[in-house]
């Protein structure tokens, strides 16, 4: 019967127990030498590789809450600027609207001006014209007055002699002495 120790992985040859020394053999001393750092590692670094993966973890929950804070804060800074939004359009609309009123109000109103306006000067000009219209009516009366002063004068001077002239004359100045008498008495 074989060696265990002979049969192990069928690798070659072991040193007996009792003995020290160092096995040249590669293929056979990799496998246990790597497990045995291995179980080192999994025994010691065990608890440095939980800590490290705890903080790690611990890490990565801080940034997506401190993420999800932002990403709220994020959204009521958008919320709060759509509103603002809306408000700013609200007015918007309503000094548009308003403004809008207050320019046919304008208009309406400059229509109505132009309009006093163009009413007063018509009336101004219908003055003007029955001013002009009397000032004529009253020199053509100034003339037909003068020609029928003058044609009766011709008229009187023609027929009259020097003596009904003089009658003429005395009569009226005693006419009017008369009268000047009953407005002083």
């Amino acid at each position: 019967m074989k060696n265990i120790t002979d049969s192990f992985l069928c690798l070659g040859y072991w040193p007996s127990a009792g003995s020290f020394g160092f096995n040249t053999d590669i293929l056979a001393t990799n496998p246990i030498n790597l497990s045995v750092v291995l179980g080192v590692l999994v025994f010691f670094g065990k608890g440095v590789l939980s800590d490290l993966l705890d903080n790690r973890k611990q890490r990565i929950l801080r940034t997506i809450r401190n993420s999800e804070e932002l990403r709220e804060g994020a959204i009521e800074q958008l919320e709060k600027a759509q509103a603002r939004l809306r408000k700013v359009e609200t007015e918007a609309d309503r000094f548009r609207v308003n403004g809008y009123s207050e320019i046919e109000r304008e208009k309406l109103n400059l229509i109505n001006s132009i309009y006093t306006t163009l009413e007063q000067l018509e009336n101004y000009k219908n003055e003007a014209i029955h001013f002009e219209q009397q000032r004529v009516i009253n020199q053509v009366r100034q003339r037909v007055l003068q020609q029928a002063l003058q044609g009766a004068l011709g008229t009187l001077n023609s027929c009259l002699n020097n003596e009904l002239h003089f009658r003429t004359v005395n009569a009226n100045i005693g006419m009017f002495g008369t009268m000047k008498e009953k407005n002083n008495g």
